[in-house]
């Protein structure tokens, strides 16, 4: 029989049980959103209402009440597109367009930045104004740039404004990407909401390949090189050798790209299924050669972002060679400052803002010599810029995971002054497994892109019922090698 209290219980939100996409509840909500969508599959209307009830839930699901937020802001931002666009006055479309600004971003300082700023002001005045210790909504940063563009760009007059509220808001809660993005543009997302549901063997193989190596990274590589290995260096560098933070560091590096790639990956095979094509967020960012090759192929939607909506609003490459490198700088400084209230975050986007200025330089210094080597020459410049690349942005790791500067100053102290290369031996019989899945790991990721187009196209040729047999396969494997405790993703506090 039935317990009606205990499934009650389990339906509803629990602030120490949020509903992710890795988790064991998730696979008897996703069924049953599918069961759901496919019995409306025909009917847009039908499809946009079970989509969108479903994502709203999952939000309850994850946050509470916070999903008031993501009604609200739809609510504001369908009401003031639709007006900046009806308006044939530029100033009125201009108060419009900072209104829809100052509500969006008001919200995201509120909840993000609130306590920081207090903390500045305590700090400077010797004050003693309590912090409020406000809760961050699940995906409001996600949310609120998604907002920004959308007004932003009916502004611009490059995009007319949905007619219907439902698939406004069904676009800002789709639930595959809303918690943790990836960031999406409603020029790429809302016109297909229109077009007819149709599902062929292409999309049933991607979606597959993607959900399936999403979870592996998340699950398998990322929760267990953090469980068992990089939590403890980071916890106390002082502790541990110089090889051990070093390795930590890496070990890191691997984790927060399995997380944050595994979860964008499962988000935007699960839109496949369903119908919706998301552009890639990641593109093997650790093969970058160059710093700014690697913010072309990191966190892709983000940075997109920032250089259409910050960079170029700036002034981009247009005033100057000087000013070009201010507005790189200042662009990722606030896109430091997007990743959370902390100074840490602040000074890795100055870290990065710089290098990218000095790429620039770089890369002007070149195309004045007619380019870079070719032949031999080329092939080793281009390791070595890998290489180069990959350990300065490792260097800048250790300042976005280090809970303070003294923490993450500690840790380059052990790898340049207590380095203590004669302990391999004893740290490699300690942490076997850590180490063959890291390998593994970085294996995985320096793979060419032939390798994953030729997986996909097996799985595209698959039969549906072999399909289903791989994933039951795929998964009995996977509750067998996963970690025993669920890992919060990384990215869910930003």
């Amino acid at each position: 029989m039935i317990d009606v209290n205990k499934l009650l219980d389990i339906l509803l939100y629990h602030k120490d049980d949020p509903l992710l996409l890795n988790s064991a509840f998730f696979l008897y909500y996703f069924a049953t959103f599918l069961l759901c969508y496919l019995a409306v599959s025909r009917s847009k209307e039908g499809r946009v209402a079970v989509f969108t009830i479903f994502s709203l839930y999952f939000f309850y699901k994850a946050c509470g009440m916070f999903v008031g937020l993501v009604i609200l802001s739809a609510i504001v931002d369908f009401n003031l597109s639709r007006w900046i666009y009806q308006s044939e006055d530029d100033r009125k479309r201009k108060g419009l367009l900072i209104l829809s600004i100052v509500l969006n971003l008001g919200l995201l300082f509120y909840f993000k930045y609130t306590d920081f700023f207090i903390g500045i002001v305590n700090q400077v005045s010797n004050g003693d104004i309590p912090l409020l210790k406000l809760m961050l909504p699940i995906g409001i940063s996600f949310y609120t740039f998604e907002n920004l563009s959308y007004t932003v760009d009916v502004y611009r007059k490059e995009f007319k404004p949905v007619d219907s509220f439902m698939d406004y808001l069904f676009f800002l809660s789709f639930f595959p990407k809303l918690m943790m993005g990836p960031i999406v543009r409603a020029h790429d997302f809302i016109p297909q909401i229109d077009k007819p549901y149709e599902l062929n063997s292409e999309d049933i193989g991607k979606g597959m390949y993607l959900i399936m190596a999403g979870l592996f990274k998340k699950m398998v590589i990322s929760d267990f090189i953090y469980q068992n290995f990089v939590q403890y260096i980071f916890d106390d560098p002082s502790k541990h050798t110089g090889l051990e933070c070093l390795l930590g560091v890496y070990g890191y590096a691997l984790i927060i790209y399995c997380d944050f790639s595994g979860y964008s990956d499962i988000a935007i095979g699960i839109a496949r299924w369903t119908g919706f094509k998301i552009p890639p967020n990641f593109d093997s960012p650790y093969q970058s050669s160059n710093i700014t090759e690697f913010w072309r192929r990191w966190h892709i939607s983000l940075s997109s972002w920032l250089r259409d909506y910050l960079y170029i609003p700036l002034g981009g490459n247009r005033k100057g060679k000087f000013r070009q490198y201010i507005n790189l700088g200042l662009t990722m400084l606030i896109g430091g400052f997007w990743h959370g209230a902390n100074w840490n975050f602040i000074f890795w986007g100055a870290m990065h803002g710089g290098a990218l200025a000095v790429d620039k330089v770089r890369l002007d210094w070149l195309k004045k010599r007619g380019g870079g080597a070719t032949g031999w020459l080329g092939n080793v410049l281009k390791v070595g810029g890998i290489i180069v690349t990959f350990h300065f942005v490792c260097f800048c790791w250790v300042f976005f995971k280090a809970s303070t500067f003294q923490d993450a100053w500690s840790l380059l102290h052990q790898v340049a002054f207590d380095f203590q290369p004669e302990v391999w031996l004893e740290l490699y019989n300690g942490y076997t497994a850590v180490f063959w899945v890291m390998l593994l790991g970085f294996i995985l990721h320096f793979l060419p892109k032939r390798t994953e187009v030729f997986t996909e196209q097996s799985l595209s040729k698959v039969p549906v019922v072999a399909n289903v047999a791989i994933m039951v396969i795929f998964f009995w494997i996977l509750i067998q090698v996963k970690s025993s405790e669920t890992m919060m993703p990384i990215y869910l506090q930003f």
